[in-house]
């Protein structure tokens, strides 16, 4: 099946499982929807003496992954199986000032990596896709890298053309024999199908999800929006999979098979120390991903990972928390367990300190796709 028939596929699955274009809470801002949740934390650090305990759920992982992680230094935690799975990338640090280096040092490393273009630049510690941008040329490559913060690093990757995109989320226990998958997040990024006589905006505005949302598609297409594509001409409105960038995410729990299921365990199994994780991925087609092949894992979050399927229209409220609760509670059983064989969480102002490093480099990164 062609990528494009597959995005077609599953823009109609999309369409006809959702009811309502979006939930009531689905755009809350941030502080209202998560006061349930940091007050869960703070039981849950009461419990366990530990505000920041979930930081042992991944322990090779800095912070466990809460924040300040970085991208290559998880991949490259990857044993063979695992590895075999991961889109190929290579790392790069900007030197402290802009000059040629920088690109030819980039290039250098995409060839001994294997890499070619169009590739993936995404900043190594960052969060919600900022920054990450399709990299199609030499040019390109040297506009990203001028605009990147001195000294900071990043990621090279090769750009993955699987059309689905899929959040995999992996629990396992210190000790356990296998681990398993808690929560599947189909992602679905906005697009539309020219009709050779509307704009993309008039397109946006026909759909009612699009135009739910069109108050963050709109300022980011800026010029684009006033272009008419043509006939069955299907139009990606994003890159980056990402809710707040507007893509449709779906609960689809309801795909994993124990072939799946396997599949993933082998990989993690694969990832030492590594006990709680969402793995972002990109798939041929669901009948292939519930088999458990045809799919590149592009990246793998720890113990700040959400689950994601709460953000599916049609979830509720209650659920939502309830699967939360669930997850961050996890984390904790997990850095528990962990804590028991003498190692110790970060300190809370080295975790603060390392958020704000996080937030400041974010608003420097390059504007993303």
């Amino acid at each position: 099946m062609s990528s494009t028939s597959l995005a077609g596929s599953l823009g109609r699955l999309k369409r006809s499982q959702q009811k309502s274009p979006v939930s009531f809470f689905e755009f809350w801002p941030n502080w209202l929807f998560y006061i349930p949740v940091i007050g869960f934390w703070a039981l849950q650090s009461l419990r366990y003496g530990s505000i920041t305990l979930p930081s042992l759920a991944n322990p090779r992982i800095n912070a466990g992954g809460i924040c300040g992680e970085s991208k290559n230094a998880i991949l490259d935690l990857a044993g063979p199986t695992a590895r075999a799975w991961v889109a190929n990338y290579t790392d790069l640090t900007v030197s402290g000032h802009v000059d040629a280096s920088d690109q030819h040092r980039a290039l250098a490393a995409m060839d001994r990596a294997g890499l070619s273009f169009p590739v993936v630049a995404k900043p190594d510690m960052s969060c919600n896709g900022v920054g990450v941008r399709v990299i199609r040329n030499e040019a390109e490559l040297a506009a990203y890298l001028t605009t990147f913060p001195r000294g900071a690093a990043l990621q090279l990757q090769s750009l993955v053309t699987y059309a689905g995109e899929a959040g995999i989320f992996y629990i396992r226990r210190p000790g356990e024999p296998a681990g398993r998958i808690t929560s599947v997040t189909l992602k679905y990024p906005p697009t539309v199908l020219g009709d050779g006589r509307r704009s993309v905006k008039e397109l946006i505005n026909g759909d009612d999800r699009l135009n739910a949302i069109s108050h963050l598609l709109l300022p980011k297409l800026g010029a684009k929006a006033a272009r008419v594509p043509a006939a069955n001409e299907q139009v990606a409105l994003v890159f980056v999979g990402n809710h707040c960038r507007g893509s449709t995410f779906k609960d689809g729990l309801s795909i994993v098979t124990p072939a799946l299921t396997a599949r993933i365990d082998e990989i993690m199994r694969s990832m030492p120390d590594v006990y709680f994780s969402r793995i972002d991925l990109r798939y041929d087609n669901l009948d292939a991903l519930r088999e458990g092949r045809d799919f590149k894992i592009i990246e793998f979050n720890g113990a700040g990972s959400e689950a994601t399927h709460i953000w599916d229209p049609e979830m509720t409220l209650a659920r939502a928390y309830k699967d939360q609760f669930f997850h961050y509670g996890e984390s904790f059983r997990i850095g528990a367990a962990i804590r028991e064989t003498g190692l110790t969480p970060i300190g809370p102002l080295k975790l603060l300190a390392l958020w704000r490093y996080q937030k400041r480099l974010m608003r420097a990164y390059p504007a993303n796709d």
